[in-house]
């Protein structure tokens, strides 16, 4: 259960622990608690464990310029240990860092890589039970593998057609497409996760998780059908935020697992993983003609600009431009 966050002391001394304490009081993702604590340690290490509160700006420049020239890492890359940074120093030590003036990585942006239709049904139909549903949910729906293990029985909105995604990347909602597809199949892994939870309950467990203390403010909430998880895991867990026996979400690291095997038995010579099912969602809809911004708000993306990466994958010959090979 790599997404629960882990218990911290009541009163913690410890920087980091202070800084996990002050990162969940505003209310951020628990991904990016791990992103941004992973860079600050090591950002500390680079530093020969100074505690932060005696640096500043001038080892942010050299640090991130380390990151670019010695590690070789991606614009991306190095943004996201940016804003790690910025954010530690900023809001958290509250000392300003000044103008920055690192040297930024010259390792450009690549382009993602997606599957043909043709592709995305091959390694789907190497997939069996409820692993191959994922896998079609993630290219029917655009759905992050994180986000289609943790989809709870009240976010399949059957009468309207559309997936609701809670607290997603960003801690963002967003809609996005049911396939008219796999309704019938998402209704029978209702029905099978919900007589799992019946069992459960009958055997003196099924209360799962809720975020933000809901269990608090709804006493009936955890044991509702409703909130129960839609890819339920196979098997109980002491969750360790309340030292309590319930039953989590798949793991998402058995999904990538399946999904890898399946992309090799398919003969897929491309560097591809789950996540390239999400990106060839949004490319496909572009190749059907679907505009842009609507395909921003399916996917999620703050920036129309990140969205605009996949004009860029659908290729030139779909512009009818022709090799002169080809030529008569």
């Amino acid at each position: 259960m790599d997404d629960i966050p882990h218990n911290l002391p009541d009163r913690p001394t410890r920087f980091m622990d202070q800084l996990r304490v002050f990162i969940r009081s505003k209310q951020l993702a628990y991904t990016t608690e791990k992103t941004y604590c992973s860079w600050v340690v090591d950002f500390i290490r680079y530093h020969n464990m100074t505690h932060p509160r005696y640096l500043g700006g001038v080892q942010v420049d050299e640090y991130l310029s380390y990151l670019a020239v010695k590690r070789n890492l991606s614009v991306n890359t190095q943004k996201t240990a940016l804003n790690a940074l910025v954010f530690m120093f900023k809001q958290f030590l509250h000392i300003d860092v000044g103008v920055l003036s690192f040297i930024p990585s010259s390792r450009p942006r690549t382009l993602p890589t997606v599957f043909s239709h043709e592709e995305a049904k091959a390694v789907i139909n190497q997939l069996h039970g409820r692993y191959k549903l994922m896998a079609s949910m993630m290219y029917g729906s655009g759905l992050r593998r994180s986000e289609v293990t943790r989809l709870r029985v009240q976010d399949i909105d059957f009468a309207n057609r559309c997936i609701i995604v809670r607290e997603a990347k960003g801690m963002k909602w967003r809609r996005t497409l049911l396939p008219k597809v796999l309704v019938e199949d998402l209704k029978h892994q209702i029905d099978f996760a919900l007589a799992l939870h019946k069992r459960d309950l009958d055997e003196g467990f099924g209360e799962v998780y809720l975020p933000h203390a809901l269990n608090k403010k709804y006493k009936n909430a955890p044991v509702s059908p409703i909130w129960q998880y839609v890819f339920p895991a196979s098997r109980l867990a002491k969750d360790p935020r309340a030292d309590k026996i319930r039953r989590h979400h798949m793991n998402e690291a058995t999904l990538q697992k399946h999904v890898s095997i399946a992309i090799r038995e398919a003969r897929i010579l491309k560097k591809s993983g789950s996540h390239t099912f999400r990106h060839s969602f949004a490319t496909n809809l572009l190749r059907n003609g679907v505009d842009i911004r609507s395909i921003q708000e399916m996917m999620g993306h703050n920036d129309l600009s990140t969205t605009q990466i996949y004009t860029h994958v659908v290729g030139i010959q779909e512009r009818g431009v022709v090799s002169p090979m080809d030529c008569e």
